[in-house]
């Protein structure tokens, strides 16, 4: 009797392996993700969250109801010929692959990543998708090889190279493939491949997971809305990125822009039932937004997904903001300390000036009242009507607590060492104790890489 108040869940992951959890008929979403994260071996999977399926689209968990929510009267009765699925998939996107702690899930990441591009209708960025199959090879196959030899034998290792270096279909969308053809990619593809020749597998990895960002539908959730109540068919597209929403309307398969708004543009959402209302700040000018998702269900994750993102930006601000101290004065060092050959176009250098840093953070930190980076925030609300069968009455409030932190300055070296080493590379699988996902994450940062520094190890 014990074994049938239990449920198997499958969990799909981005890298198409899938992994059973095993959970007791009442369990909540958040002892589906404890049962994953030991059966992945990591502490937290900070950017991911658990999905499901829901008309044709990704709804994220929330973790703190039962699993019967999601899955229905099959859940309760135990069927055996329903499965139970669910998918690991990216929540929150990041402006810098180094946020990203360990480096099991940033391969995850990368590997949603990938797959995203692979199916990316950005027609209009044909040149990024060159980069992007270039990043993604220097960090598969590594360095292009190349050897000296007459002309015959290069043009042979070049045919060969062409036949079994790549299959394009495995770099590219299947659009770019037809207006280009397979020859031109075959052709043209190893010359990017070639120029990134010494860079590491990682850092690779990092080069891609930030070029992808500048993709259209690339670091960006979206969620298919109308535009009238009755409409049949979804033609607005809004999209979630880390800096705020982005709305699309779908034409003949294309997006088009029309709104862009930064966290700090939008004055709050408001969900009731299926009608979803953005307002924007005064200063823009613009008439509150008016569109429908497909139920008051699909309302409410939506909502919690806003409130979550925002939250992370607001989080993880000051780590972006170190990390791309570092990577300036990585840049300038590079650019005084690189070598270039006729085999190798660079070699990057990196040496940290801590002085120079100390210099520059100090004078940024007299100029910072009126720094673009420290514009207040102001709060975001927003409201939704549960209409799911619990309380079709009540209305619950969320207001996003967005006030700005203070900004913290660098005044001693030793406080900029503990990133120098997130720069450099440590890798932290452990099983770490972190408290709720990016809360306070830059001083978790500062703390857990300083201490790895001081005893010279590397967490894996």
């Amino acid at each position: 009797m014990r074994t049938q108040r239990r449920r198997q869940v499958c969990i799909l992951l981005p890298n198409k392996q899938h992994l059973d959890c095993t959970v007791g008929v009442k369990a909540r979403g958040h002892e589906l993700l404890t049962g994953l994260l030991k059966q992945l071996g990591v502490g937290d999977l900070q950017v991911f969250s658990l999905a499901v399926l829901r008309d044709n689209e990704y709804l994220f968990l929330d973790l703190g109801q039962k699993l019967r929510k999601y899955f229905g009267k099959s859940w309760s009765r135990g069927s055996t010929t329903v499965p139970f699925i669910t998918f690991l998939r990216v929540q929150h996107y990041v402006e810098n692959g180094q946020l990203i702690l360990s480096s099991r899930v940033q391969q995850l990441y990368y590997t949603e990543l990938r797959q995203k591009v692979l199916h990316s209708e950005s027609h209009h960025q044909e040149a990024l998708f060159f980069q992007l199959a270039a990043s993604a090879l220097q960090a598969e196959v590594g360095d292009l090889e190349q050897r000296e030899g007459n002309e015959e034998e290069k043009e042979q290792r070049q045919e060969r190279l062409r036949r079994c270096y790549f299959l394009p279909e495995d770099y590219f969308p299947s659009w770019l493939i037809k207006r280009r053809g397979r020859d031109y990619l075959l052709q043209h593809c190893p010359l990017l491949h070639g120029e990134l020749r010494g860079i590491s597998q990682r850092q690779a990895v990092l080069q891609f997971i930030k070029e992808a960002s500048s993709l259209q539908d690339g670091a960006v959730t979206f969620y298919r809305m109308r535009q009238e109540k009755k409409e049949l068919k979804s033609s607005i597209h809004l999209g979630v990125t880390v800096k705020g929403v982005h709305i699309y309307q779908g034409v003949e398969g294309k997006l088009c822009p029309l709104y862009n708004f930064s966290w700090t543009e939008i004055d709050r959402f408001t969900f009731q039932g299926s009608r979803f209302e953005i307002a924007a700040v005064g200063s823009l000018c613009l008439p509150k937004l008016v569109y429908y998702t497909q139920s008051a269900f699909h309302s409410k994750h939506v909502l919690k997904h806003l409130s979550d993102c925002h939250r992370v930006h607001i989080n993880t601000r000051d780590a972006v903001n170190y990390i791309s101290q570092l990577e300036d004065m990585q840049g300038q060092q590079a650019h005084l300390l690189h070598v270039t050959t006729s085999r190798q176009f660079y070699k990057e250098a990196y040496i940290c000036d801590m002085s120079r840093l100390r210099q520059r953070l100090q004078s940024r930190s007299q100029t910072s009242s009126t720094s673009d980076c420290s514009v207040a925030v102001g709060s975001i609300t927003a409201w939704y009507r549960e209409e799911d069968g619990e309380d079709e009455g009540s209305v619950t409030e969320f207001e996003f607590c967005s006030d700005e932190s203070e900004e913290v300055f660098v005044d001693n070296p030793a406080e900029v060492s503990w990133l120098a080493e997130l720069v450099h590379g440590v890798s932290v699988d452990g099983p770490l104790a972190l408290p709720a996902p990016w809360t306070a994450v830059t001083m978790e940062m500062m703390q857990f890489l300083r201490g790895t520094a001081d005893e010279g190890v590397s967490v894996d």
